[in-house]
Order: C-alpha cells, then sequence, then structure tokens
C-alpha cells in the first residue's frame, strides 16, 4: 500500500501595510502600527524557529534534484560505440527538465552530484567484458568520471552486475547533461549475445517482487557556484 507522503511547509513572512498615518499623533494609529508590527515580528519568529529546529529544520528545505528510471531494457549502439542511457520515468524533480534524447536540462546552475545503477548483463559465454560509463555535460566530457565494470562470462545463465557510481560536477543554467555508456562487445535484441542494460517487469511468482528498471539515476544540488 502507497501512503501519502507528508510535506513540511514553512510560510514565509511577508512585510504588512503599515497605516497611513496623519500630521498630529493619534493613539489609534499607534495601537494599529505596533499591531502591525507585532504581527510581522511573530511571523519571522515563527519562520525562523521551524528553520533552524534541531530535529525537523532540515524537513522545510527543498534543493533542485531530479530522480529518473528507465523501464526498459537498453542496448549500445554497436561495439565500442558510445550511446547515451535512456531515462522514461521521472520519480521526483526540482529545477531540471528531462528530455527525449536522453538528457536532462538544469535551471539552477551549481555543483551537483549524479548517482547512478545500471543493471548490466553479460549473454556472451565465451568471456568477460567491460562496460564504461562517463559524463557529458553541455556536449563536453566531465573528466575523471568514467567508470569500468566488468561483468563475468555468462554460463548457463546470463551474468549481471550492478554498475553503480557517483560524481560531482559544474552546470550552468539551461545546460543540459547525460549519461553515456559503452561496451567492448554490444548485445542485440533477440540477436547478438553479448553486454546490455537488462529491465524486468514486476514478478508475482515465485515470489512478489517488483520490477527491474534499466537505469536508476538521481542529481542531487551540492552548493552554488563558486566566484
Amino acid at each position: 500500500m502507497v501512503t501519502k507522503l507528508k510535506q513540511l511547509q514553512l510560510v514565509p513572512p511577508k512585510a504588512p501595510n503599515l497605516p497611513i498615518t496623519s500630521n498630529t499623533y493619534t493613539q489609534r494609529y499607534q495601537d494599529e502600527l505596533t499591531n502591525a508590527l507585532r504581527l510581522y515580528f511573530n511571523q519571522i519568529d515563527n519562520f525562523g524557529s521551524s528553520l533552524v529546529n534541531t530535529t525537523t529544520g532540515g524537513g522545510y528545505l527543498r534543493f533542485p534534484h531530479i530522480a529518473a528510471s528507465d523501464t526498459t531494457s537498453q542496448y549500445a549502439g554497436g561495439n565500442n560505440t558510445a550511446t547515451v542511457v535512456s531515462w522514461n520515468t521521472v520519480e521526483s524533480n526540482l529545477g531540471f527538465t528531462l528530455n527525449t534524447d536522453g538528457s536532462a536540462t538544469c535551471s539552477i546552475p551549481g555543483t551537483y552530484k549524479i548517482t547512478y545503477s545500471l543493471q548490466l548483463v553479460n549473454s556472451a559465454t565465451a568471456s568477460e567484458h567491460t562496460a564504461y560509463v562517463w559524463l557529458k555535460v553541455d556536449g563536453s566530457l566531465v573528466e575523471r568520471s568514467t567508470t569500468a565494470f566488468t561483468i563475468p562470462k555468462a554460463s548457463s545463465t546470463n551474468s549481471y552486475v550492478c554498475a553503480y557510481s557517483e560524481v560531482v560536477f559544474n552546470i550552468n543554467e539551461n545546460e543540459k547533461i547525460w549519461l553515456y555508456w559503452a561496451t567492448d562487445l554490444a548485445a542485440t535484441s533477440g540477436g547478438t549475445k553479448g553486454v546490455y542494460i537488462y529491465a524486468d517487469a514486476a514478478q508475482t511468482s515465485p515470489y512478489i517482487r517488483p520490477a527491474i528498471p534499466s537505469a536508476i539515476g538521481l542529481i542531487t544540488f551540492v552548493s552554488a557556484l563558486t566566484p
């Protein structure tokens, strides 16, 4: 059963409309001014005390991020061919746009961290094979972002490796980020044995389990860009 998530909400203080003064002192004006300021300062106190609360303060904060996955098996364009990792489902998003070309456009510049998991499979029985995964931002390679994953050779069944890694990178407003992969022996759908990114539907037998996504990714905000 899926339960509704509770969201903590902060109400930002709003400057009041102060009463219009007259040329002469009146007690009514002074009382209205004092009351308007009292209500405003109470808003500020409530806002600040909620934000710095030692147990729940961080629960009010929201940062740019995108969490996405893909429900289809993915195949490289060929042996040793750079191929974009695809995404077709967004679980959570703030400040990003997921594009049909596999990229995500960032609307808030900053330093971010991407964490990803790819369900790699080797269906070839002759030998082990290696897949490489890396990042591009705005069409340029992200230095030191590549990770290598070696998948053992298949025997009577396919060999599986969960390719997990994370990379910190900088990105400007309206720039795009892509996750790329390649392998020395690319499988084809229903044909050539080799390496591909595997997805599977949810199962009810012999036990109940959720679906296996081919890719899971999360981009989270780390810091504003350093001047």
